[in-house]
């Protein structure tokens, strides 16, 4: 007698992220909901990219200094460094729009008092005094988008692809973002970059707050959800671990930035230097893409050590390339060791990491690539002023050195809550946790 078999019936979770479906950009961009947020989103942070250029080609024309010019955009990325993890407790405390709402406005202000300044030729001391707020209202678009993806995927292996999907769109943020400030800043007028980064941050952060559906819950405000007790990202030995990773990150950004201006200056192709720097971000890109796009067996854990090595590895002979083509191929070899770092090291808050404080934990790293970045650009620059022409790319192999050091020595902290517990008490089974 042939048996009938009853389908079973699929929770709301499986039937949007069914387990035999291999995790790939469609199946992410088919997400009920992710398209309103991923738009507005992008929008928002666009303007992020276009701040530190903008600032440099304004107080440049308006001082003269290409010094004074890199310190005050230095000012701000510290200040935007420092006080991003706080925004993001904040988000996770109170909702990302509580957060967004008066930030952007701040942001704006300060942006544009920035500009006035510049023009009204303000002493130094007054720039650094409105680049601090400048810096540290810069709306955390990018974290907060990622926190989104972790409410609409859970513990989907599409967590995999979106954090693949976000350093791709970090990326392409990164390359418009300067096209379009230095395009307005030359061809329009030397404020134009600023104020329109200031509008675009008001416009595009407005319309990203008012996505209030997609945004994770504040839990334990008489909502009927249990309540999550806060735990400061920062005390998570993992993040602290991943921050050490992500300054080396920076360390990458900010040496390239300067160093390939310095070395297409020296040899006479100064317009060489957008090729380079975007044969280094399409590297990046491209890497990401494909990491998104590739079922991976391996733990989190291991892609990490693997990818950083081989980014230690080729940052490592920036400095000896002697040539336009050797260092355009380093760049993009460069580039395409970055995106499994940022991409492993964002899927990895997923499980390190509580629901209530994901955010938090995303500014940090966030906010690790910003200072690095920062120090990088002034350490390079002294190095390309004090030494030899390309002395500045021993900043990218000084940075990546020392925090691959770091990842080999601490790697045991990355281990995830639910290997610590199978170690400890010999059973293979995660312990629930409460969610937004």
């Amino acid at each position: 007698m042939a048996s009938t078999v009853t389908p079973s019936k699929k929770s709301p979770e499986e039937s949007r992220h069914p387990a035999s479906s291999r995790p790939g950009y469609g199946q992410l961009l088919r997400t009920r909901g992710a398209w309103t947020f991923l738009l507005p989103g992008f929008a928002a942070r666009q303007p992020f990219a276009m701040l530190t250029i903008s600032i440099v080609l304004l107080v440049q024309h308006t001082t003269g200094s290409y010094g004074v010019a890199g310190a005050a955009a230095a000012v701000t990325g510290v200040s935007m460094a420092l006080f991003a993890p706080y925004s993001g407790r904040l988000a996770d405390r109170f909702g990302q729009r509580a957060v967004l709402l008066p930030g952007v406005l701040v942001h704006s202000l300060s942006g544009l008092t920035l500009t006035v300044l510049a023009l009204t030729d303000a002493p130094l001391w007054a720039l650094f005094a409105a680049a601090v707020p400048t810096g540290a209202s810069v709306p955390q678009i990018g974290p907060m988008v990622r926190a989104r993806w972790g409410v609409k995927l859970g513990g989907s292996p599409l967590m995999s692809t979106a954090a693949a999907f976000e350093s791709v769109t970090d990326e392409l943020t990164f390359v418009l973002g300067p096209l379009v400030a230095t395009a307005l800043c030359t061809a329009v007028d030397p404020a134009a970059g600023l104020v329109t980064e200031a509008a675009l941050t008001l416009v595009g952060g407005l319309l990203f707050a008012a996505q209030k559906s997609t945004q994770p819950r504040v839990a334990g405000l008489g909502d009927g959800h249990a309540r999550v007790e806060h735990v400061p990202a920062l005390r998570v030995p993992g993040v602290r671990v991943l921050a050490v990773i992500f300054l080396g990150i920076g360390s990458v950004f900010g040496g390239m930035q300067v160093s390939l201006a310095a070395f297409t200056e020296s040899i006479g192709e100064p317009g060489m230097n957008g090729v380079l720097y975007g044969v280094f971000a399409a590297g990046n890109m491209l890497s990401g893409l494909v990491c998104g796009a590739v079922a991976w067996k391996a733990t989190p854990q291991r892609r990490l050590l693997v990818g950083y090595t081989a980014l230690a590895v080729t940052a490592s002979g920036l400095w000896a390339a002697q040539s336009l083509p050797v260092l355009a191929g380093l760049g993009l070899l460069v580039g395409m060791s970055i995106a499994p770092a940022l991409v492993t090291g964002y899927t990895l808050v997923e499980d390190l990491v509580p629901a209530g404080a994901r955010t938090e934990a995303f500014t940090w790293l966030t906010g690790a690539v910003a200072l690095g970045q920062a120090a990088a650009v002034t350490i390079a620059g002294q190095f390309e002023d004090r030494l030899w022409d390309g002395a500045g790319f021993l900043v990218p192999m000084g940075g990546t050195v020392l925090a691959l050091a770091t990842l080999v020595a601490l790697r045991t902290r990355l281990a995830t809550p639910s290997r610590s517990r199978t170690v400890a008490r010999g059973v293979g089974h995660r312990v629930p946790a409460a969610v937004d």
